[in-house]
């Protein structure tokens, strides 16, 4: 479930120096832990810029987003909006335009993505707290389903506060690590860094060029684990984040089922999609549809993407193997590996 660097060395920083018009640039590889998962960057330095200030910089955007939208944190912003009574909650700049965000999402795709999805997930045991090895019963569903609904969170933009009717519980986790990658993509901004490729679980972010010159490439894997690639992409000021059912399940054969939980029906999806990949300008929009796509499945997924304009490549599973369906935005963008 997720896209990885075709062009990531590993181990130290390679002792090399390269040179984008008159500045010399010196190649870097950094790497970290957040989210549940490990962060790369491979960067081109300028002078001044040192792989400590990079790293630091990478690190403490990430930790931020963690701090303010992870459920695994009981302190977190999310887990204290998740406990309180109901009420106005006012919230951090950052939880508050990614949860707007997520709510835009959510109405303009009828509900196939809500970030209030989180009792069915924690039910069908993704969440926080357990992994399930049986799926739940239909009154644990039910019961997990009443209190979900994106329509009850109201929003109020002059005080960047979101309303807690009592029992929503907030599941950001299918966009805030693209979140996350922007963020990260953002810190280096700011150092003056204009030549990087960085990622977190699988969701990239590129700018500029990588340190030889050429264009970043990033490869999107065959959803078999197998860490097989089916192509690879060019990646130049755009984002990639992919979502797909064979990384994260529980159960096999008959009996498996995806972390993907279709908030309509309170059933993980089962649509013959095995991942969707979504290029855009902002790795957080990257983030959220590829799951929303996910979800409305190939027809309406490809129709809703189609629609808006969005590059988005379906890997279908079927009994033979895999078949591949492409938007018109999507295919303008992919090269052959």
């Amino acid at each position: 479930m997720r896209s990885v660097p075709s062009y990531a060395p590993r181990g130290a920083a390679p002792a090399m120096r390269v040179r984008f018009g008159a500045l010399p640039l010196r190649a870097a590889a950094l790497a970290g832990a957040t989210m549940g998962t490990t962060w790369s960057a491979r960067l081109a330095l300028p002078a001044g810029a040192t792989d400590a200030s990079a790293r630091q910089a990478i690190q403490a955007a990430l930790d931020e987003v963690v701090a303010q939208m992870s459920t695994w944190e009981a302190e977190s912003d999310i887990s204290r909006y998740n406990r309180a009574a109901a009420g106005w909650r006012e919230l951090p700049a950052a939880f508050f335009h990614v949860l707007r965000h997520a709510l835009a999402l959510a109405e303009d795709c009828g509900g196939a993505y809500d970030p209030t999805v989180g009792p069915l997930v924690n039910a069908w045991g993704f969440g926080p707290w357990q992994r399930a090895f049986e799926p739940p019963s239909a009154a644990a569903i039910e019961a997990a389903w009443l209190r979900c609904g994106w329509r009850r969170v109201q929003l109020d933009e002059a005080r960047q506060a979101a309303h807690q009717p009592g029992g929503i519980y907030l599941d950001l986790s299918s966009i805030a690590k693209g979140y996350g990658v922007d963020r990260a993509a953002q810190a280096l901004d700011a150092l003056g860094i204009a030549n990087y490729l960085v990622e977190v679980g699988g969701e990239l972010r590129a700018r500029g060029k990588r340190p030889d010159g050429a264009p970043w490439r990033v490869a999107v894997e065959v959803p078999d684990g197998s860490d097989d690639h089916a192509l690879a992409l060019p990646l130049q000021d755009l984002s990639i984040a992919t979502s797909g059912d064979y990384r994260r399940h529980a159960g096999d054969g008959d009996a498996r089922y995806a972390h993907t939980i279709d908030p309509r029906s309170g059933q993980p999806v089962r649509n013959g999609v095995a991942s969707v990949t979504v290029l855009h300008a902002g790795c957080m929009q990257a983030d959220a549809l590829a799951t929303a796509l996910t979800v409305l499945g190939e027809r309406d997924g490809l129709a809703h993407a189609e629609r808006h304009g969005v590059a988005a490549l379906f890997i279908l599973r079927e009994a033979d193997g895999y078949r591949v369906s492409a938007t018109a935005a999507f295919q303008a963008l992919a090269a052959p590996c």
